[in-house]
Protein backbone atom coordinates (compact mmCIF):
# COMPACT_ATOMS: atom_id res chain seq x y z
CA UNK A 1 0.00 0.00 0.00
CA UNK A 2 1.34 3.14 -0.84
CA UNK A 3 2.15 5.76 2.01
CA UNK A 4 1.61 8.96 0.21
CA UNK A 5 -1.43 10.95 1.83
CA UNK A 6 -4.39 11.52 -0.65
CA UNK A 7 -6.12 14.67 -0.87
CA UNK A 8 -9.63 15.03 -2.19
CA UNK A 9 -10.60 18.30 -4.19
CA UNK A 10 -12.54 20.90 -2.60
CA UNK A 11 -13.76 22.63 -5.47
CA UNK A 12 -17.32 21.81 -6.09
CA UNK A 13 -18.83 25.00 -7.73
CA UNK A 14 -21.74 23.08 -9.44
CA UNK A 15 -22.65 22.06 -5.24
CA UNK A 16 -23.35 19.15 -6.01
CA UNK A 17 -22.97 17.26 -2.65
CA UNK A 18 -24.42 19.78 -1.01
CA UNK A 19 -27.71 19.85 -2.87
CA UNK A 20 -27.80 15.82 -2.98
CA UNK A 21 -27.21 16.03 0.74
CA UNK A 22 -30.04 18.68 1.30
CA UNK A 23 -32.53 16.44 -1.00
CA UNK A 24 -32.03 13.62 1.43
CA UNK A 25 -32.55 14.98 4.30
CA UNK A 26 -35.51 16.59 3.19
CA UNK A 27 -36.92 13.44 2.11
CA UNK A 28 -36.24 12.06 5.54
CA UNK A 29 -37.76 14.72 7.57
CA UNK A 30 -40.90 15.22 5.56
CA UNK A 31 -41.62 11.76 5.64
CA UNK A 32 -40.78 11.39 9.15
CA UNK A 33 -38.38 8.35 8.79
CA UNK A 34 -35.15 7.56 10.59
CA UNK A 35 -32.13 6.85 8.76
CA UNK A 36 -31.43 3.75 10.75
CA UNK A 37 -32.68 0.33 10.65
CA UNK A 38 -37.04 -0.59 10.98
CA UNK A 39 -39.25 -3.45 11.66
CA UNK A 40 -38.07 -4.53 7.89
CA UNK A 41 -34.91 -5.00 9.28
CA UNK A 42 -35.24 -6.75 12.61
CA UNK A 43 -37.28 -9.29 10.01
CA UNK A 44 -34.61 -9.99 7.96
CA UNK A 45 -32.11 -10.34 10.74
CA UNK A 46 -34.50 -12.67 12.49
CA UNK A 47 -34.81 -14.43 8.91
CA UNK A 48 -31.02 -14.30 7.83
CA UNK A 49 -29.64 -15.54 11.30
CA UNK A 50 -32.41 -18.58 10.87
CA UNK A 51 -30.72 -19.51 7.53
CA UNK A 52 -27.44 -19.22 8.58
CA UNK A 53 -27.64 -21.16 12.39
CA UNK A 54 -30.93 -23.84 11.54
CA UNK A 55 -29.11 -26.04 9.35
CA UNK A 56 -25.67 -26.24 11.87
CA UNK A 57 -28.12 -27.31 14.49
CA UNK A 58 -30.36 -29.44 12.59
CA UNK A 59 -26.78 -31.59 11.21
CA UNK A 60 -26.14 -31.89 14.99
CA UNK A 61 -28.96 -33.20 16.19
CA UNK A 62 -30.76 -34.90 13.34
CA UNK A 63 -29.87 -38.80 12.27
CA UNK A 64 -29.61 -37.53 8.40
CA UNK A 65 -27.91 -38.67 5.17
CA UNK A 66 -24.33 -37.12 4.47
CA UNK A 67 -25.68 -35.96 1.25
CA UNK A 68 -28.15 -34.00 3.10
CA UNK A 69 -25.64 -32.56 5.64
CA UNK A 70 -23.46 -31.30 2.78
CA UNK A 71 -26.46 -29.68 1.27
CA UNK A 72 -27.30 -28.00 4.27
CA UNK A 73 -23.85 -26.23 4.83
CA UNK A 74 -24.76 -24.72 0.76
CA UNK A 75 -27.47 -23.53 2.76
CA UNK A 76 -25.19 -22.12 5.94
CA UNK A 77 -22.91 -20.75 3.37
CA UNK A 78 -25.75 -18.66 1.84
CA UNK A 79 -26.95 -17.60 4.84
CA UNK A 80 -23.65 -16.62 6.33
CA UNK A 81 -23.32 -13.89 3.33
CA UNK A 82 -26.66 -13.22 4.11
CA UNK A 83 -25.93 -11.87 7.68
CA UNK A 84 -22.88 -10.46 6.34
CA UNK A 85 -24.44 -8.40 3.62
CA UNK A 86 -27.25 -7.55 5.37
CA UNK A 87 -26.69 -7.05 9.49
CA UNK A 88 -22.89 -7.15 10.23
CA UNK A 89 -22.75 -4.30 7.37
CA UNK A 90 -25.41 -2.57 8.57
CA UNK A 91 -24.38 -3.07 12.27
CA UNK A 92 -20.06 -2.04 11.57
CA UNK A 93 -21.24 1.36 9.65
CA UNK A 94 -23.25 2.55 13.06
CA UNK A 95 -26.26 2.31 10.41
CA UNK A 96 -28.47 -0.97 11.51
CA UNK A 97 -29.81 1.32 14.73
CA UNK A 98 -29.60 4.99 16.67
CA UNK A 99 -28.47 2.93 19.51
CA UNK A 100 -24.35 2.56 19.95
CA UNK A 101 -24.72 -0.73 21.28
CA UNK A 102 -27.04 -2.20 18.84
CA UNK A 103 -24.64 -1.63 16.52
CA UNK A 104 -21.70 -3.04 18.19
CA UNK A 105 -23.63 -6.46 18.71
CA UNK A 106 -25.08 -6.72 15.13
CA UNK A 107 -21.24 -5.63 13.61
CA UNK A 108 -20.18 -7.97 15.98
CA UNK A 109 -21.61 -11.18 14.21
CA UNK A 110 -18.88 -10.69 11.81
CA UNK A 111 -16.80 -13.06 14.57
CA UNK A 112 -19.20 -15.99 14.05
CA UNK A 113 -18.37 -15.35 9.94
CA UNK A 114 -15.00 -15.86 10.80
CA UNK A 115 -14.09 -12.18 10.53
CA UNK A 116 -12.70 -9.21 13.23
CA UNK A 117 -14.58 -6.23 13.66
CA UNK A 118 -11.45 -3.98 14.15
CA UNK A 119 -9.92 -5.00 10.74
CA UNK A 120 -13.07 -4.66 8.86
CA UNK A 121 -13.89 -1.64 9.95
CA UNK A 122 -10.38 -0.70 9.23
CA UNK A 123 -9.92 -2.55 6.02
CA UNK A 124 -13.95 -1.28 4.61
CA UNK A 125 -15.02 1.90 6.29
CA UNK A 126 -11.11 3.79 6.01
CA UNK A 127 -9.41 2.50 2.91
CA UNK A 128 -12.52 1.30 0.55
CA UNK A 129 -15.24 4.02 1.56
CA UNK A 130 -12.59 6.51 2.04
CA UNK A 131 -10.14 6.01 -0.89
CA UNK A 132 -12.40 3.64 -3.18
CA UNK A 133 -10.70 2.48 -6.71
CA UNK A 134 -7.65 4.45 -5.68
CA UNK A 135 -4.62 2.20 -7.00
CA UNK A 136 -2.34 1.43 -4.01
CA UNK A 137 -4.84 2.86 -1.19
CA UNK A 138 -8.00 0.61 -1.79
CA UNK A 139 -7.20 -2.94 -0.47
CA UNK A 140 -10.43 -4.48 -2.87
CA UNK A 141 -8.77 -3.82 -5.64
CA UNK A 142 -5.34 -5.75 -4.65
CA UNK A 143 -5.52 -8.91 -5.09
CA UNK A 144 -1.53 -9.50 -5.10
CA UNK A 145 0.03 -11.35 -8.00
CA UNK A 146 -2.55 -13.29 -9.26
CA UNK A 147 -5.81 -11.14 -10.64
CA UNK A 148 -5.31 -7.61 -12.28
CA UNK A 149 -8.10 -5.24 -11.02
CA UNK A 150 -6.73 -2.37 -12.49
CA UNK A 151 -4.67 -1.04 -15.14
CA UNK A 152 -2.53 0.39 -13.08
CA UNK A 153 -1.47 -3.05 -11.52
CA UNK A 154 1.73 -4.77 -12.55
CA UNK A 155 0.54 -7.31 -15.60
CA UNK A 156 1.84 -10.87 -15.65
CA UNK A 157 1.42 -13.61 -18.57
CA UNK A 158 -1.20 -15.97 -16.16
CA UNK A 159 -3.58 -12.77 -15.99
CA UNK A 160 -4.23 -13.58 -20.11
CA UNK A 161 -6.74 -16.56 -18.02
CA UNK A 162 -7.74 -14.20 -15.11
CA UNK A 163 -11.08 -14.23 -16.93
CA UNK A 164 -11.74 -18.00 -16.49
CA UNK A 165 -9.63 -18.78 -12.92
CA UNK A 166 -10.95 -15.85 -11.00
CA UNK A 167 -13.94 -17.34 -10.16
CA UNK A 168 -12.77 -20.21 -8.81
CA UNK A 169 -11.02 -17.75 -6.30
CA UNK A 170 -13.80 -15.70 -5.64
CA UNK A 171 -14.84 -18.67 -3.40
CA UNK A 172 -11.94 -18.31 -0.91
CA UNK A 173 -12.77 -14.69 0.47
CA UNK A 174 -14.34 -16.02 4.24
CA UNK A 175 -11.97 -18.89 4.45
CA UNK A 176 -8.94 -16.59 3.94
CA UNK A 177 -10.74 -13.98 6.65
CA UNK A 178 -10.43 -17.22 8.83
CA UNK A 179 -7.21 -18.83 8.66
CA UNK A 180 -4.67 -15.89 7.15
CA UNK A 181 -6.54 -12.70 6.75
CA UNK A 182 -7.19 -11.40 9.94
CA UNK A 183 -3.33 -12.13 11.31
CA UNK A 184 -1.84 -10.60 8.33
CA UNK A 185 -4.39 -7.16 8.47
CA UNK A 186 -3.81 -6.77 12.33
CA UNK A 187 0.04 -6.78 12.16
CA UNK A 188 0.01 -4.30 9.12
CA UNK A 189 -3.11 -1.75 10.48
CA UNK A 190 -1.35 -1.82 14.15
CA UNK A 191 1.73 -1.25 12.83
CA UNK A 192 0.57 1.35 10.36
CA UNK A 193 -1.50 3.11 13.07
CA UNK A 194 -4.41 2.77 11.34
CA UNK A 195 -7.92 2.64 13.13
CA UNK A 196 -11.42 3.54 12.84
CA UNK A 197 -12.55 5.86 16.09
CA UNK A 198 -10.16 6.10 19.19
CA UNK A 199 -6.28 4.40 18.44
CA UNK A 200 -6.85 0.59 19.94
CA UNK A 201 -5.38 -1.00 22.42
CA UNK A 202 -2.50 -3.51 20.30
CA UNK A 203 -2.46 -6.43 23.03
CA UNK A 204 -6.21 -5.69 23.27
CA UNK A 205 -7.00 -6.35 19.36
CA UNK A 206 -4.55 -9.13 19.54
CA UNK A 207 -6.76 -11.29 22.16
CA UNK A 208 -9.82 -10.68 21.17
CA UNK A 209 -8.05 -11.74 17.55
CA UNK A 210 -6.76 -15.14 19.48
CA UNK A 211 -10.10 -15.72 21.40
CA UNK A 212 -12.02 -15.01 18.85
CA UNK A 213 -10.39 -17.56 16.27
CA UNK A 214 -10.49 -20.37 19.13
CA UNK A 215 -14.05 -19.98 19.63
CA UNK A 216 -15.04 -20.19 16.18
CA UNK A 217 -12.99 -23.14 15.44
CA UNK A 218 -14.51 -24.58 18.48
CA UNK A 219 -18.14 -24.19 16.94
CA UNK A 220 -17.55 -24.98 13.45
CA UNK A 221 -14.92 -27.43 13.66
CA UNK A 222 -14.12 -29.19 17.10
CA UNK A 223 -17.80 -29.21 17.77
CA UNK A 224 -19.23 -31.32 14.94
CA UNK A 225 -15.95 -33.52 14.67
CA UNK A 226 -17.13 -34.66 18.76
CA UNK A 227 -20.57 -34.82 17.89
CA UNK A 228 -20.78 -36.28 14.47
CA UNK A 229 -20.29 -39.77 13.87
CA UNK A 230 -18.64 -39.14 10.75
CA UNK A 231 -14.96 -38.86 9.82
CA UNK A 232 -12.87 -35.41 10.56
CA UNK A 233 -11.89 -34.68 6.85
CA UNK A 234 -15.82 -34.84 5.81
CA UNK A 235 -16.05 -31.97 8.67
CA UNK A 236 -13.74 -30.01 6.74
CA UNK A 237 -15.70 -30.46 3.44
CA UNK A 238 -18.52 -29.19 4.71
CA UNK A 239 -16.46 -25.96 6.05
CA UNK A 240 -15.15 -25.61 3.01
CA UNK A 241 -17.97 -26.06 1.06
CA UNK A 242 -19.48 -23.65 3.83
CA UNK A 243 -17.53 -20.99 3.06
CA UNK A 244 -16.64 -21.34 -0.45
CA UNK A 245 -20.20 -20.66 -1.37
CA UNK A 246 -20.28 -17.52 0.97
CA UNK A 247 -17.26 -16.38 -0.52
CA UNK A 248 -18.16 -16.82 -3.72
CA UNK A 249 -21.40 -14.60 -3.16
CA UNK A 250 -20.16 -11.83 -1.42
CA UNK A 251 -16.88 -11.75 -3.76
CA UNK A 252 -19.09 -11.47 -6.50
CA UNK A 253 -21.69 -8.85 -5.26
CA UNK A 254 -18.58 -6.47 -4.52
CA UNK A 255 -17.01 -6.95 -7.17
CA UNK A 256 -19.94 -5.92 -9.49
CA UNK A 257 -19.62 -2.75 -7.73
CA UNK A 258 -16.15 -1.84 -8.58
CA UNK A 259 -14.82 -3.95 -10.91
CA UNK A 260 -16.55 -2.87 -14.35
CA UNK A 261 -15.76 -1.38 -17.75
CA UNK A 262 -17.88 1.68 -16.49
CA UNK A 263 -15.92 2.24 -12.93
CA UNK A 264 -12.74 4.40 -13.14
CA UNK A 265 -9.45 2.55 -11.60
CA UNK A 266 -7.51 6.36 -10.28
CA UNK A 267 -4.35 7.22 -8.92
CA UNK A 268 -3.63 10.15 -7.45
CA UNK A 269 -0.66 13.00 -8.84
CA UNK A 270 2.27 12.84 -7.43
CA UNK A 271 1.47 15.26 -4.51
CA UNK A 272 -1.54 13.13 -3.53
CA UNK A 273 -4.02 15.64 -4.98
CA UNK A 274 -7.10 13.85 -6.68
CA UNK A 275 -9.58 15.18 -9.16
CA UNK A 276 -12.43 15.78 -8.04
CA UNK A 277 -14.60 16.12 -4.15
CA UNK A 278 -14.98 12.40 -2.68
CA UNK A 279 -18.28 12.23 -3.47
CA UNK A 280 -18.27 12.82 -7.34
CA UNK A 281 -14.70 10.57 -6.96
CA UNK A 282 -17.52 8.12 -5.86
CA UNK A 283 -20.10 8.20 -8.78
CA UNK A 284 -17.11 7.72 -11.55
CA UNK A 285 -15.53 4.95 -9.01
CA UNK A 286 -19.05 2.75 -8.30
CA UNK A 287 -21.92 1.44 -10.20
CA UNK A 288 -25.36 -0.34 -9.59
CA UNK A 289 -26.95 -3.47 -10.59
CA UNK A 290 -30.25 -5.03 -10.73
CA UNK A 291 -32.01 -1.71 -9.46
CA UNK A 292 -35.64 -3.22 -9.87
CA UNK A 293 -34.73 -6.84 -8.94
CA UNK A 294 -36.72 -7.03 -5.21
CA UNK A 295 -35.39 -10.58 -4.62
CA UNK A 296 -31.47 -9.11 -5.53
CA UNK A 297 -31.56 -6.18 -3.45
CA UNK A 298 -33.41 -7.89 -0.51
CA UNK A 299 -30.88 -10.24 -0.17
CA UNK A 300 -27.77 -8.79 -1.23
CA UNK A 301 -28.74 -5.88 1.61
CA UNK A 302 -28.80 -3.12 -0.60
CA UNK A 303 -25.32 -3.53 -2.40
CA UNK A 304 -26.99 -3.81 -5.56
CA UNK A 305 -27.01 -0.07 -5.07
CA UNK A 306 -23.29 0.58 -3.91
CA UNK A 307 -23.76 4.37 -5.09
CA UNK A 308 -25.99 4.86 -2.54
CA UNK A 309 -24.20 3.19 -0.05
CA UNK A 310 -20.76 5.06 -0.83
CA UNK A 311 -22.67 8.35 -0.86
CA UNK A 312 -24.37 7.07 2.21
CA UNK A 313 -23.21 4.79 4.62
CA UNK A 314 -23.98 6.09 7.86
CA UNK A 315 -27.82 5.54 6.51
CA UNK A 316 -29.74 1.73 6.43
CA UNK A 317 -29.98 0.26 3.22
CA UNK A 318 -33.77 -0.47 3.89
CA UNK A 319 -33.78 3.02 2.21
CA UNK A 320 -31.33 2.85 -0.65
CA UNK A 321 -34.17 2.07 -3.19
CA UNK A 322 -36.23 5.22 -2.17
CA UNK A 323 -32.76 7.23 -2.25
CA UNK A 324 -31.71 6.10 -5.92
CA UNK A 325 -34.26 8.08 -6.90
CA UNK A 326 -33.30 11.33 -5.71
CA UNK A 327 -29.21 10.30 -5.95
CA UNK A 328 -30.12 9.04 -9.42
CA UNK A 329 -31.78 12.03 -10.58
CA UNK A 330 -29.62 14.99 -9.20
CA UNK A 331 -26.60 13.40 -10.69
CA UNK A 332 -28.18 13.64 -14.27
CA UNK A 333 -29.11 17.09 -13.15
CA UNK A 334 -25.08 18.27 -12.51
CA UNK A 335 -23.98 16.11 -15.35
CA UNK A 336 -22.18 13.15 -13.46
CA UNK A 337 -22.14 9.86 -14.15
CA UNK A 338 -24.51 7.19 -12.61
CA UNK A 339 -23.10 3.71 -13.67
CA UNK A 340 -25.71 1.06 -13.42
CA UNK A 341 -26.54 -2.29 -15.23
CA UNK A 342 -30.08 -3.37 -15.38
CA UNK A 343 -29.65 -6.81 -14.63
CA UNK A 344 -27.60 -9.06 -12.38
CA UNK A 345 -26.42 -11.46 -15.91
CA UNK A 346 -25.55 -7.86 -17.57
CA UNK A 347 -23.05 -6.83 -14.65
CA UNK A 348 -21.31 -10.66 -14.13
CA UNK A 349 -20.88 -10.84 -17.97
CA UNK A 350 -19.33 -7.22 -17.94
CA UNK A 351 -17.52 -7.99 -15.03
CA UNK A 352 -16.02 -10.89 -16.70
CA UNK A 353 -14.84 -8.95 -19.81
CA UNK A 354 -12.99 -6.25 -17.75
CA UNK A 355 -11.07 -9.02 -16.40
CA UNK A 356 -10.38 -10.21 -20.04
CA UNK A 357 -9.89 -6.43 -21.09
CA UNK A 358 -7.42 -6.11 -17.89
CA UNK A 359 -5.40 -9.99 -18.71
CA UNK A 360 -4.20 -8.31 -21.83
CA UNK A 361 -0.53 -7.61 -22.15
CA UNK A 362 -0.35 -3.78 -21.74
CA UNK A 363 0.54 -2.04 -25.07
CA UNK A 364 3.99 -0.42 -24.65
CA UNK A 365 4.21 3.10 -25.98
CA UNK A 366 7.16 5.32 -26.00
Amino acid sequence: MSNITVKFSRVDSAKFFKTLNKRINSYFKENNLKKTGNWKLYLKTAIMFTIFLLPYFLILTLDMPQWLQLLLTVVIGIGMAGVGMNVMHDGNHGSYSSKKWVNNLMGSSIYILAGNAFNWKVQHNVLHHTYTNIQGHDEDIDAGRIIRFSKHADWHKMHKYQQYYSIFLYGLLTINWAITTDFKQMYNYLKRGLSYGKSPNKTWQWTILAISKIVYITIWIVIPILVLSIAWWKVLIGFFVMHYVAGLILSVTFQLAHVMPDTAVVVPDADGNMKNTWAIHQLFTTANFAPKNKLVGWFTGGLNRQIEHHLFSHISHIHYKDLAKIVKSTAKEFNLPYNEYKTTREAILSHFRQLKELGKKPTVTA
